[in-house]
């Protein structure tokens, strides 16, 4: 029996078995948490928990219609905490409570006659709440019930979330429906924020303006740099038109968000796929709005390596310019967008449990003194290490004119046109000849060789046209069982829904905390692509302006790939890949691959000096034994 259902935290029950509810207490006058084996307790009753509702005062005007925008703020607490107990708060800002709703599951809130919500989505409030915490669920402004307009990550996106902190300490108004103002005299004040996606980005934004009160942040898959994900090194690796797009999909009334969205598609330039204030204001490392220089908060952060939607680099980048006393605490995985919550549920509630219970309770537990990084190596594969990356060396393999690929010098060219294409398809029998890629590989290893971090390419090449789109794949052959991300009506981002039901924590009439079980999906396969890198050429110089290049002329041209962590077994070989635009990263408005939205390829011939390309790989066990 796992820890968490030794300690009564969590119920499993099949989907139409009666509801199974666990750990919960009879009528508690309990004044203050209960704290056993360096852990809160539930001893305050989930159903009878205050249940309310305020509009908590922004500093801005997103809509243009003269006044501030008030931000709805959804709250359950313990009923102790209106005579005496104050507690701390763990809050959930999402633009998606409306539409398409929160989770894998598209939970929705549902209110009463007074408008106060009775069954919060998600179960964080079913598990947290009863343990002496109060739990906001937020609608960002311009979703749901907030006013104003969606800004696609923008100032007021993030700024509608500071007000909720500030007004938690005592530095912002709020009011209830009568306009009358209300204190959240029932709180510390010590926050923390947690959320997926926009969700985890709104966190790390919020965490960056460096307001005081918010302790600690959970960003899950969050993107902290709105250019570098939209564009990847100037490349339109989402669709044209994302910028709207994205608000319009969330707002609560998009024909009265019509102007406004039609400036967020106006400002963000997708013509020329250029860097500006835009995107200036979108970047949570070194943005106008927030710094990752300004983050006090502690991070626990979580990444999937195969992420699609937010590229690893969104979390690398990010966690290496925090200050380096923040406390912080990371998962490093092998599957896509995904929230920990859906794939390795009990251990990420009881990891949870520990962290919000130092960071917001100041429980003495031990949850710093472990490892501070999980990172996943395969199907049920993890180990811990002290940060991220692992240390490593850099070894640099160079393509051979005769497909191999080593660390010798190279002589000889060869080229390819760029048309796009999907990764299967290009990395598919290398030994073939392809008009659209070149491919090389190293002998079989000899041994396990771990890739830890961000790897980096360098090409010499000339091209016929001003510009192509530059791909690299670095690619695992060898026949295995790994963690696949086929999409389907029952699996997607590594996983697949198993069947059965997990209650977390307690529940009332209208909210079980009953959520749908998923496992790792795999499949046996001949190769994976273990990471990529994309570039506009023209952006080679810089990603503020566009550099057309001057055809026949070489150039050398050096960028980072998407990072891993990955281990290549004993007998496999390693893949390198060069191509044109890639049709993988061709989303259409559901995140699929369409193959017409973004980049079909430039059909420029791509050719490329073998003595000047190599590619730079961070390895745990140093240059790899063939």
């Amino acid at each position: 029996m796992s820890s968490l259902n030794r300690r009564g935290l969590l119920a499993a029950v099949v989907v139409a078995a009666p509801l199974v509810v666990a750990g919960v207490p009879a009528a508690s006058a309990t004044a203050k948490p209960a704290i056993s084996g360096g852990l809160t307790q539930p001893v305050f009753s989930y159903a009878d928990a205050i249940r309310e509702h305020v509009r908590v005062q922004s500093p801005v005007d997103s809509d243009g219609d003269g006044k501030k925008d008030l931000v709805r703020v959804d709250i359950i607490r313990p009923k102790e905490s209106d005579s005496g107990l104050k507690v701390p708060v763990i809050m959930h800002e999402s633009p998606y409570y409306d539409n398409p709703g929160v989770g894998y599951e598209l939970d929705h809130k549902t209110y009463d006659a007074n408008g106060n919500v009775t069954k919060f989505p998600l179960a964080y409030d079913n598990y947290f709440v009863p343990r002496g915490y109060a739990f906001l669920a937020v609608d960002m402004i311009g979703t749901r019930l907030s006013e104003g307009c969606p800004s696609s990550y923008g100032a007021s996106d993030v700024l509608g979330g500071k007000a909720v902190v500030d007004w938690l300490n005592g530095r912002a108004s709020a009011y209830d429906d009568q306009g009358e103002p209300v204190k959240a005299s029932w709180t510390t004040g010590r926050t923390g924020m947690i959320g997926h996606s926009y969700e985890g980005a709104l966190g790390a934004a919020v965490a960056g303006t460096g307001v005081r009160g918010l302790e600690t942040i959970v960003n899950i898959s969050g993107y902290t740099s709105g250019y570098e994900n939209s564009r990847i090194n100037g490349t339109l690796s989402w669709f044209a038109g994302q910028a709207s797009w994205q608000a319009e999909r969330v707002a609560a009334d998009p024909g009265r968000c019509a102007a406004v969205s039609a400036k967020l598609l106006e400002d963000s330039d997708d013509a020329t796929g250029n860097y500006n204030a835009y995107w200036d204001e979108r970047n949570y490392r070194t943005g106008t709005v927030s710094k990752a220089r300004n983050v006090r908060a502690s991070v626990f952060s979580v990444m999937g390596m195969h992420d699609r939607n937010v590229v690893g680099s969104q979390f690398s980048e990010w966690w290496a310019a925090l200050p380096r006393d923040v406390r912080r605490k990371a998962w490093v995985t092998q599957y896509g967008h995904v929230d920990p919550f859906w794939a390795r549920r009990e251990v990420w509630m009881d990891t949870l449990h520990q962290w919000f219970d130092h960071e917001l309770m100041g429980v003495a537990n031990d949850i710093m003194r472990q490892p501070r990084v999980d990172v996943q190596l395969g199907p049920d594969r993890w180990i811990t290490q002290a940060d991220w990356p692992a240390p490593t060396r850099t070894a640099t393999l160079r393509p051979q004119r005769d497909g191999s690929l080593g660390t010798k010098p190279s002589t000889g060219t060869g080229s390819y046109l760029d048309l796009a294409k999907s990764e299967v398809a290009m990395a598919t029998d290398p030994a073939t000849t392809n008009p659209n890629r070149l491919a090389f590989l190293t002998p079989p290893l000899q041994k396990a060789t771990r890739l830890s971090g961000t790897p980096s390419v360098s090409l010499r090449l000339k091209l016929d046209k001003p510009t192509a789109n530059l791909g690299v794949l670095l690619v695992d052959y060898g026949t295995d069982t790994r963690i696949t991300h086929e999409r389907t009506a029952t699996a997607a981002e590594g996983l697949r829904f198993i069947g059965g039901e997990d209650c977390i924590g307690q529940a009332s009439a209208d909210d079980d905390g009953c959520y749908r079980r998923a496992a790792d999906n795999t499949a046996t396969s001949d190769f994976q692509v273990v990471t990529r890198g994309i570039l506009d050429a023209q952006n080679h110089k810089s990603l503020s302006r566009s550099t057309p290049l001057t055809p026949g002329k070489s150039y050398r041209i050096t960028w980072k790939m998407l990072p891993q962590d990955y281990e290549f077994k004993a007998g496999h070989r390693l893949g390198l890949v060069l191509t044109g635009a890639n049709d993988d990263f061709n989303l259409d408005e559901s995140g699929n691959g369409s193959g017409t939205d973004v980049e079909p390829g430039t059909g420029a011939n791509v050719s490329i000096d073998l003595a000047g390309t190599s590619i730079s790989l961070p390895l745990v066990t140093g240059t790899p034994n063939m």
